[in-house]
């Protein structure tokens, strides 16, 4: 059976983070091949990295996976990132260096470099049209304006150490705007993106912060989706006000400095709701994606938590939803199994919407393992998907929210195998894994009895001669 018509053939990729960014031009290759579209939706759970400071004085949702996904480019034309292709065209690829810039690790350098941005005479505006510089100025402007609204010298202060422009222009319009939705488009706009080619859709919508904690299968329980997957130390508060002040205030007194742990954050007067998880409070701008300590157990389950820690249910972007269901195929892209892609799959009716909708449901497998996912292999994956999809079909079947996520699990895999077989097929119907030593282990055998298809690819060749 042939897929939909050219007109209307429709893919869904879900996943965050940077790792889903090295197979943009993969994914444009199918929308060029097949004539379709493709929306990307992505999750907002991120506390790590620049968005961090974003949070810890605006609130609001974790947007450096939607601007990377806007922004994927080759800034090095000989390394590996020479690969990807834009969502942002090359014919403004002015606004794309902009939106990818990121400020220096000095604070007070940062600020300084911000100030460029203000005054228009930064160099980076220069390929860029007048009308297009004045009006990201104006949003850079405006978010200045509630940086210094929120300045409580000395302690409660904005750090502008490696900040994202692209992400600081979204959360100057999310402000300006007072909509998620609306910040979005505007980026596309201004970058030039063809919506009716490429969507970005958060998982979503919402100017509140949403958190995750995971469930490790020795009861443990982390909190936070930078201490999941990237643990990092907290980022020490600046030493003196980074908001951008004119220069002739540079000989005044410095503020103190304060010792970079959680327990220095927990007097600042900030967006973090008054009694939260110290541990939801800090900054972490400096974050390690190597060498990370392994977990001391499995991943058992993902939820979402407000600040106090309690488990909820957001609701999911009704658009993300829909276009699941219109879909002809979804992927779950790599990136990280619990951190990158779990977020998406646990909300209520993405698990309805995968299996009614898309008829191909296709797992890219991991080309490596990471913390999160030690010694699996692709059954796990596979486990974990189905999983997550379940206990979000279920609540929706019961309307509850009830304490029947780790039932739905446990029972699951003790049926029969030919009733686990047509539960897996609801949700993955296809594997894609590379031919590398460092892939994990496939177990075609135990795949094929639940119907799901294998299809073997080779990765790309990297400077060094080795596969990716």
């Amino acid at each position: 059976m042939a897929m939909s018509t050219a007109s209307s053939r429709k893919i869904v990729v879900l996943s965050g983070g940077t790792a889903a960014n090295s197979l943009v031009d993969v994914f444009n290759g199918l929308i060029e091949k097949n004539n379709c579209s493709l929306g990307y939706i992505i999750p907002i759970s991120d506390n790590g990295g620049s968005s961090s400071e974003l949070i810890r004085v605006f609130g609001g949702p974790g947007i450096g996976d939607i601007r990377s996904r806007f922004s994927t480019f080759d800034l090095f034309p000989n390394s590996v990132s020479s690969r990807l292709v834009r969502l942002i065209p090359p014919s403004n690829a002015g606004i794309l260096h902009l939106f990818n810039h990121r400020l220096p690790s000095s604070p007070q350098a940062a600020s300084a470099d911000f100030l460029t941005l203000l005054d228009l005479t930064s160099p980076l505006y220069l390929p860029i049209p007048r009308p297009q510089a004045l009006l990201i100025r104006s949003i850079l402007s405006h978010l200045h304006l509630e940086i210094l609204k929120r300045t409580r010298s000395p302690s409660s202060t904005f750090n502008f150490q490696s900040a994202s422009i692209g992400n600081l222009f979204l959360t100057g319009a999310r402000l300006f705007s007072g909509s998620f939705e609306s910040a979005i488009y505007l980026f596309a706009i201004i970058g030039g993106v063809d919506e009716s080619r490429n969507a970005v859709l958060p998982a979503i919508v919402s100017n509140f912060t949403h958190h995750i904690s995971a469930g490790l299968e020795d009861g443990t329980v982390i909190t936070g989706q930078n201490a999941i997957s990237h643990p990092s130390a907290p980022t020490a508060l600046p030493e003196s006000p980074t908001t951008v002040v004119p220069s002739s205030t540079a000989d005044e007194p410095q503020a103190p400095s304060y010792p970079p742990d959680v327990s220095s954050h927990q007097s600042i007067e900030d967006a973090t709701l008054p009694g939260s998880l110290p541990t939801l409070r800090p900054s972490f701008l400096t974050v390690s994606k190597s060498h990370e300590p392994p977990l001391p157990s499995p991943i058992h389950r993902i939820w979402y938590i407000n600040p106090y820690g309690q488990e909820m249910q957001p609701s999911p972007n009704p658009n993300a939803v829909s276009a699941i269901r219109a879909s002809d195929a979804v992927i779950y892209s790599i990136g990280s199994l619990y951190t990158s892609l779990a977020p998406i799959l646990i909300l209520n009716g993405v698990g309805e919407a995968v299996e009614r909708g898309p008829r191909f449901k296709v797992l890219i497998l991991n080309g490596s393992l990471d913390r999160e996912t030690g010694g699996y292999g692709a059954v796990e994956f596979v486990k974990a998907v189905v999983g997550c999809m379940e206990e979000s079909s279920s609540r929706l079947r019961s309307n509850r929210s009830g304490p029947s996520s780790d039932d739905v699990r446990a029972l699951l895999w003790e049926r029969a195998a030919t009733d686990v077989a047509a539960v897996v097929r609801k949700y993955v119907t296809h594997l894609i894994h590379i031919d590398h030593p460092t892939a994990p282990a496939v177990g075609r055998e135990v795949l094929a009895s639940w119907g799901v298809e294998c299809v073997r690819c080779y990765g790309r060749k990297g400077e060094d001669g080795k596969m990716r």
